[in-house]
């Protein structure tokens, strides 16, 4: 009997690996279901670890976390080329910015986070089952993107939490997913925060995933990612009427940096 469930489990991979290699919309679907049903394993496991070493809800937790993410890339085929991790090494709090591009930007996010940083995440995900219970126990701050003035709350809060807590905080200044191998304008809200707290902003640029990742072409393969950590950006002296300058100039660095990472200088163009 056990030989039968074996030989029909054998035959089903096997007509599984066919299918995947025949059609791309299959290969998408059983990689990202994958991926989503690895992070829900991941969280179930880790969940318990965090709250028994760090006793619950703290941005420590990350280091745990981190360790266990950094070993999914193996299972997609996934490699990342990193430069400039010593423009993290900042003297107190800052806030770093980056491109905002699918699902799998968790994955590159714990490639290189840095110690006592926290994530600026939307209100939903801390709705998705046992993945939002494990960015919960991360210490990820959650914002109503919905509501301006909740939002503005949450911003101020973490303000004080900087100061406070000594960490650096990581936001997607596109505000949602884009994976068009550009940025999308960039939202204000981190470039307030920073001129507010006096602390540097520091951008972080994933190369695009075009080439291997794009759901509507059901593109899912293995590939490798250029990340790049900017040189810091001061804010000291700055004021609230130095923010728009500040977010464009940010834009400009980074929409310039996405494209030589992603091998594309040449398509730099004026945004304005």
């Amino acid at each position: 009997m056990e030989l039968g469930w074996l030989l029909w489990g054998a035959a089903l991979l096997l007509v599984l690996h066919v299918l995947m290699e025949l059609s791309p919309a299959v290969n998408f679907a059983v990689r990202i279901g994958f991926y989503y049903l690895l992070f829900a394993v991941a969280s179930v496991l880790t969940a318990p670890v965090c709250v028994l070493v760090n006793g619950g809800r703290t941005v420590k937790n990350m280091r745990i976390i981190k360790a266990v993410v950094k070993t999914f890339k193996y299972f997609f085929g996934l490699r990342f080329e990193v430069k400039g991790l010593e423009n993290f090494e900042v003297e107190g709090p800052a806030i770093i910015v980056s491109n905002h591009q699918s699902i799998l930007d968790m994955m590159g996010l714990m490639e290189v986070l840095p110690d006592d940083c926290v994530q600026v995440g939307k209100k939903e995900l801390m709705y998705a089952g046992t993945v939002g219970l494990i960015i919960y126990l991360g210490g990820v701050i959650f914002i109503n993107r919905k509501s301006t003035s909740s939002a503005k709350m949450v911003m101020a809060e973490v303000a004080k939490t900087m100061a406070t807590d000594n960490v650096k905080v990581w936001v997607y200044p596109e505000g949602t997913r884009n994976c068009t191998g550009d940025l999308l304008p960039f939202k204000k809200g981190a470039f307030h925060l920073a001129v507010q707290a006096q602390v540097p902003v520091i951008p972080v640029v994933y190369s695009s995933f075009t080439t291997f990742y794009n759901p509507k072409k059901n593109l899912f393969t293995s590939g490798k990612i250029k990340v790049e950590v900017l040189p810091p950006i001061e804010t000291k002296g700055l004021t609230s009427d130095d923010v728009s300058d500040l977010t464009d100039r940010c834009f400009h660095i980074m929409r310039e940096t996405l494209f030589r990472l992603s091998g594309r200088p040449g398509e730099v163009k004026d945004s304005s």
